[in-house]
């Protein structure tokens, strides 16, 4: 795949109002207008370019989601407060009470309790499902269905969806394909694939200095403005809309996003390499022996690489505890949620990030208690990083020495 991503967002260039290389922060929470009928053409969506309330648009928050839609080849974006904010407005905006939603099981803990919980209110149901499953997925597929739900890579056990495939079998019983992009900026551009909606949580790769929540929804025009429409756009309506700080942080900090996923996948592939010679049981899409390493190299970018995110299964929730607490006492992390820092972060999503899950459920897709889920950061010596975590589980006897990859 070809890195128009990158290309698209060098060449946008915004003017600040007095000349500034950054664009000026609109800090205004409504916004006047000349005549009353422009105020009267804008509430009813008929006016481009004039803002009216700063939960319906700004301008900062324009100039933020024109980057995002540029690096996922959409029409346009919208950006949110949390990427729970994109994802239950998405989905509130298309379903109706009574339908139904085909969703990967292995999916964020939050999305999850959504559609399995929360979702309860509307009578929409969810039927999840192992999204690489492509028959199961069809199979699913009901008269009341209105998205098919994935993560290109998915929290936390790391499945590869088949974009292409997918799209492929929403397009042919009429309905949208959403895709949650957040693992996977700039490595998989699931528009260019057949997506019809990318989401991201902004909070993690993407702003990638864990000092701020937002979201994003990338999609047509259309669907776009229908989100923030006053009357019924589920976007304006429940309040989700970024502040304009926050955008124009973003903003700025999206500059290096290339550079940065660069070097968080070079850093995931070596430690990956080296755990899976010492006989640990490593997850990550960047090796042969991942389920879905062959999916993923079809439809990536290659000059990113297979992702910042790894798992290692420990064994027991005691030894994963034990790892924990003992790679932040070597300054090799944190023991956190979150992912897409430039510190690696490392937490045990079954009782973390994935804890709305039930246990049987967890059990049954193959999440384990001494499963690790690792954000790899940006470490200029990642040699030594592995010598020191190699340390760490030796003395825990989570490595045997005679194990050991020289």
């Amino acid at each position: 795949m070809s890195d128009n991503a990158s290309n698209n967002l060098q060449d946008l260039q915004y003017f600040g109002e007095y000349g500034g290389v950054n664009p000026s922060i609109s800090d205004s929470s409504t916004y006047t207008f000349i005549s009353a009928k422009t105020m009267f053409d804008t509430f009813e969506g008929n006016t481009e370019g004039c803002y009216l309330y700063s939960r319906h648009s700004s301008p900062s928050n324009l100039y933020l989601g024109e980057a995002l839609a540029a690096i996922e080849g959409t029409e346009t974006a919208n950006v949110t407060a949390s990427g729970m904010g994109a994802i239950t407005a998405v989905i509130l905006q298309l379903c109706d009470t009574d339908d139904h939603i085909v969703s990967s099981r292995t999916i964020y803990g939050g999305t999850y309790a959504f559609m399995k919980n929360f979702l309860k209110k509307f009578r929409i149901g969810t039927t999840f499902l192992d999204i690489t499953n492509i028959d199961a997925v069809e199979k699913a597929i009901t008269p009341k269905t209105k998205m098919i739900y994935c993560e290109s890579v998915s929290n936390p056990l790391l499945e590869v969806a088949d974009i292409e495939a997918l799209s492929k079998l929403a397009k042919k019983h009429g309905i949208p394909l959403v895709v949650d992009n957040t693992f996977s900026p700039l490595t998989i551009a699931p528009a260019k694939l057949g997506a019809d909606i990318v989401i991201h949580s902004l909070t993690k790769f993407i702003n990638g200095t864990s000092d701020c929540v937002a979201g994003v929804v990338c999609g047509t025009k259309d669907f776009c403005l229908a989100l923030k429409d006053v009357n019924s756009g589920a976007g304006m309506l429940l309040g989700s809309t970024l502040d304009s700080l926050r955008a124009s942080s973003i903003l700025k900090n999206m500059r290096t996003l290339h550079i940065r996923i660069q070097k968080h996948s070079e850093n995931a592939q070596y430690l990956a390499e080296k755990f899976e010679k010492d006989g640990l049981r490593v997850v990550y899409p960047g090796l042969e022996s991942h389920t879905g390493h062959n999916t993923l190299k079809k439809q990536m970018n290659t000059k990113y690489g297979f992702g910042g995110l790894l798992t290692l299964d420990v064994g027991s929730l005691e030894n994963a505890n034990a790892l924990m607490e003992m790679l932040q006492d070597q300054k090799l992390g944190y023991l956190a949620v979150s992912l897409g820092f430039y510190k690696t972060l490392f937490s045990a999503p079954g009782t973390s990030t994935s804890s709305e899950i039930p246990m049987e459920e967890q059990i049954e897709m193959g999440l384990g208690d001494g499963l690790i889920r690792f954000s790899i950061g940006l470490d200029n010596d990642i040699h030594r990083t592995y010598e020191m975590m190699k340390s760490c589980m030796l003395q825990l006897n989570i490595l045997k020495k005679n194990t050991v990859t020289a």
